[in-house]
């Protein structure tokens, strides 16, 4: 239980929803803003306008799925208000509280840095990132449906990058029966890949693979779908970049050359922002229990 521990939730989505639900359940006392024109019941939790005094006895600081941007504003889709995170809020943080977020910018980074606040990105979390890549294969097919006249079934498919998104989604586009190339970087990558039944091959090979696809999804956050081998893909050819911005595709020479080419990061968020939303709850309170205990024992 989290009974007494004082949790300020600022801004964000959906998701947001399930973590305040799941935060009440346990009975930790949460205060949230950024969530004014929000009209349903939030369970328990204290609704509040911005202000220093919201974070003078703070134990846990949780933020959206991207912390802040690159001025600290905070995205709050509950609300028509700005949300700003500033030196002067995190001034007043105690010094045992822990800021949570998805994945924090280098505004977000050094502001922890400067107060001497801990800072815990929970995407970068193998549990969260493999939980995650589920709504995300899902999410990439029901793009690849939607922006494609042919199955995903019969289909020639190429994942780019082979971590804890790329298994997931080479998997379910196996599932439906799709012929899956796979492009990795290292051996044991290779061998795996091998052994589950994809086409591995290695990235620095992929002009060579390229000739005959009907959908790329790529996953690797670096350019690597250039303009070089935008060329050589064939005119039927969709691109879905799963990558954080800006991806890693050269959107402008696809749109040059007329192939469809999106980005789609963030995809857990708006394909099953319930689902995801849980993920990050289940983990948080964890967290956040752990951390209360090891205060509790003078650690």
């Amino acid at each position: 239980m989290l009974t007494g521990v004082q949790v300020l939730l600022l801004g964000g989505d959906a998701r947001g929803l399930e973590v305040i639900r799941k935060l009440t359940e346990l009975d930790a006392l949460v205060t949230v803003a950024g969530f004014d024109q929000l009209h349903s019941s939030l369970d328990g939790a204290v609704r509040a306008e911005l202000s220093e005094d919201l974070f003078t006895s703070v134990d846990a600081l949780v933020l959206p799925a991207v912390g802040t941007d690159d001025d600290g504003k905070i995205v709050a889709v509950f609300s028509d208000k700005e949300l700003m995170l500033t030196d002067d809020y995190m001034a007043k943080l105690p010094k045992h509280c822990t800021v949570y977020t998805g994945m924090a910018k280098p505004y977000l980074r050094n502001l922890c840095a400067k107060h001497g606040i801990r800072l815990v990105e929970l995407f970068d979390r193998d549990d969260v990132a493999i939980y995650n890549s589920i709504p995300t294969a899902e999410g990439a097919v029901m793009m690849a449906i939607q922006n494609t006249d042919i199955t995903i079934h019969g289909s020639s498919c190429m994942v780019l990058g082979i971590g804890r998104t790329g298994f997931t989604l080479a998997r379910t586009l196996q599932g439906l029966g799709a012929k899956v190339k796979v492009g990795v970087r290292r051996e044991e990558h290779f061998a795996r890949a091998y052994e589950m039944g994809f086409e591995p091959f290695y990235l620095k090979d992929l002009l060579h693979h390229v000739s005959n696809i009907d959908l790329l999804f790529n996953t690797i956050p670096t350019m690597i779908v250039t303009a070089q081998i935008i060329a050589n893909l064939p005119s039927r050819a969709v691109i879905i970049d799963l990558a954080s911005k800006p991806g890693g595709t050269d959107f402008r020479f696809a749109e040059k050359r007329g192939i469809k080419a999106m980005l789609a990061p963030g995809l857990p968020g708006i394909v099953a922002p319930k689902t995801a939303g849980r993920i990050i709850a289940d983990c948080l309170s964890r967290l956040i229990m752990e951390d209360s205990l090891q205060r509790g024992n003078g650690q």
